[in-house]
């Protein structure tokens, strides 16, 4: 009897694993398809056509130069919006994937890159250059993102110093966080207040966030840093698992090592975060949503919610600079505006939704 029990119940969860690997592979495929068609969104007008034309032309290089019409489309698309849609996937993957990392070894669902600081650090670091920096390097625009990286890396390096010292559990850290969060928004602050009118209006735009400008390096750069520390983390996805379910003492009688474990997943979501923000400037709430929502679709299994948390993170950031673009054309309302505008009541019905789950 006790077989057979166990025999349908190991039953019942292959099949609901089966059920969500299909449903990962279809929400794959739609975000491609989604991304597709959000390339034809913006000023001038795209097809459909021409953008799969493009693509395919860009990947058999048989267009090397020329003039007209199909040029003129085909810069639009590959030079242009593809990186567009390119860099909101792989901020979506960084921010989400960091977040999920995040919640599970604090034991915290509002923990994020933006509410443990970094965010805040990467703004005051480009703030620093953009207002005081002198000579051409750190004027241009990769001397703006490697210091907005070092201040991310900075912030949480300063975390968890002071974790470390008094013991790194899970509430000294998010603690510690939101301290420096507002430590480093006031630091900023401070610097737009003092800034000169023209160095102010940089600091203001790059702290909205914004995809304008993004070019394939930069889809390479943070690609290549985002693919690495999400392999890392969905790696350790069983240890995620344990770390989320109990103490540090049911973890350790386990024989799993909860400060290694938590300094690992930090470090890999602070390198996520950092590659993404110093491209991008400052987007909040992808990280804090996203997750939530795949943990209502997927359950709380981080092999399933860490894949699903990057293709909803994914798909939001897409959306949400589609509706930017879009919504006010020709001008463009920066990601992180619109992203805010619509992360704000969606995660407030999650919580009405969990809060009457829970009744």
């Amino acid at each position: 009897m006790k077989n057979t029990e166990s025999y349908d119940i190991r039953k019942e969860y292959e099949s609901n694993n089966r059920k969500k690997i299909i449903i990962l592979i279809v929400s794959i495929v739609v975000m491609l398809i989604c991304g597709l068609y959000f390339v034809t969104l913006g000023v001038a007008d795209t097809s459909f056509s021409q953008v799969v034309s493009a693509i395919g032309a860009w990947f058999n290089g048989s267009i090397k130069a020329g003039i007209g019409e199909d040029m003129k489309a085909y810069k639009i698309i590959v030079l242009m919006r593809l990186p567009r849609i390119a860099i909101a996937i792989v901020a979506g993957m960084g921010l989400s994937v960091s977040g999920v990392a995040m919640q599970a070894v604090t034991r915290n669902p509002l923990v994020s890159s933006f509410t443990m600081g970094i965010s805040s650090a990467a703004a005051f670091g480009a703030s620093m250059c953009i207002v005081f920096a002198s000579g051409a390097f750190l004027r241009s625009e990769l001397g703006i993102i490697l210091c907005a990286f070092a201040a991310a890396i900075l912030c949480m390096a300063v975390v968890y110093a002071i974790a470390n010292k008094v013991g790194m559990g899970a509430e000294t850290i998010v603690l510690t966080g939101i301290a420096l969060n507002y430590f480093f928004s006031a630091l900023t602050s401070t610097i737009e207040f003092f800034a000169q009118e023209h160095k102010l209006a940089a600091v203001v735009q790059w702290t909205f966030g914004t995809f304008n400008g993004t070019v394939w390096k930069d889809v390479a750069f943070s690609g290549v840093i985002v693919l690495i520390c999400s392999i890392v983390i969905m790696v350790n996805y069983l240890r995620l698992n344990a770390m989320a379910s109990g103490d540090d003492e049911l973890v350790k009688t386990l024989g799993l090592n909860p400060k290694r474990i938590r300094t690992l997943m930090f470090a890999m979501s602070v390198f996520m975060t950092a590659a993404v923000i110093s491209f991008t400037g400052v987007i909040g709430f992808v990280g804090l949503v996203a997750p939530h929502i795949a943990r209502m679709l997927v359950g709380n299994d981080h092999k399933f919610l860490i894949p699903f948390s990057a293709v909803t993170g994914s798909m939001l950031l897409m959306a949400s600079d589609a509706i930017g673009k879009t919504i006010l054309s020709p001008v463009s309302i920066p990601v992180g505006i619109v992203v805010s505008f619509l992360g704000v009541p969606l995660f407030v019905s999650l919580i009405l939704k969990s809060k009457r789950g829970n009744i």
